[in-house]
């Protein structure tokens, strides 16, 4: 049982009426998209994406764009689009995963003529006949079963039925394979530190490349979320940015 990604991604599915709520802030003019919050951001998914979920996430995206429906303006975009890239991204995983672990419904048995049964052998044929179609319409209807069509495809529904699967939780499927776990591993890590990011609720520490050094030549470190302002520090000069410039030098 991989708790670690069950518990990511119940805290996603716990974390989404936040960013419902949050919708409603409008995104600020006055941080442009190269802020150090967005930089912050894009080096922790770049780290921890899986590039094939997201991509297939961006793809349907461009095919679906009110995939979460009509929304009052103004509104975050930077958590609206947050928003649009994980759920499409934990759709697409469990979709993908369902073809492989989930189990077919039972068929019933062939559609046949109704007829009397006047012996009990008859009555015992078409008794077990009657168990097995409520077998199988019962199978099929499983509340556990993840749907490719209809409703009920939701982020939450979604990221809580994704967690089943990683904690190997009873049902119509078989148990993930390594590779199945590392894969969801990827998918739950990328798309809870996307909401925690979008939340301000992570608390990240990074170094920038070397294409971006300080004037004086030394590595630049910039630190940032869990409610604290994000700021840009030179490990050389101790040179010190936020978002309105710099602070001290």
């Amino acid at each position: 049982m991989n708790t670690t990604t069950a518990q990511q991604l119940q805290q996603t599915a716990r974390l989404w009426p936040d960013l419902t709520d949050a919708l409603s802030t409008p995104t600020s003019t006055t941080w442009p998209p190269t802020s150090l919050r967005d930089y912050l951001a894009a080096l922790e998914h770049s780290e921890i994406d899986d590039p094939t979920a997201y991509n297939a996430a961006r793809r349907g995206l461009e095919r679906s764009p009110d995939q979460l429906g009509t929304r009052p303006v103004p509104i975050s975009l930077r958590v609206h689009d947050t928003m649009r890239m994980v759920e499409a991204a934990l759709l697409h995983t469990a979709d993908q995963l369902a073809r492989s672990v989930q189990r077919p419904p039972i068929q019933p048995p062939p559609a046949a003529r109704a007829a009397t049964a006047p012996t009990r052998g008859e009555r015992l044929v078409w008794a077990d006949r009657a168990r097995r179609i409520e077998q199988a319409r019962a199978d099929a209807a499983d509340p556990r079963r993840w749907h490719q069509v209809g409703g009920g495809r939701t982020a939450i529904r979604a990221a809580l039925w994704l967690s089943g699967r990683a904690s190997g939780s009873g049902g119509p499927f078989r148990p993930l394979s390594d590779t199945e776990q590392r894969q969801l591993a990827r998918i739950a890590a990328g798309a809870l530190a996307r909401v925690e990011s979008v939340l301000d609720l992570a608390d990240v520490r990074r170094e920038l490349t070397a294409e971006h050094l300080c004037q004086c030549g030394g590595t630049i470190e910039i630190y940032g979320g869990a409610g604290a302002r994000p700021c840009a520090r030179c490990q050389g000069c101790g040179a010190l940015w936020h978002e309105g410039g710099v602070v001290a030098a």
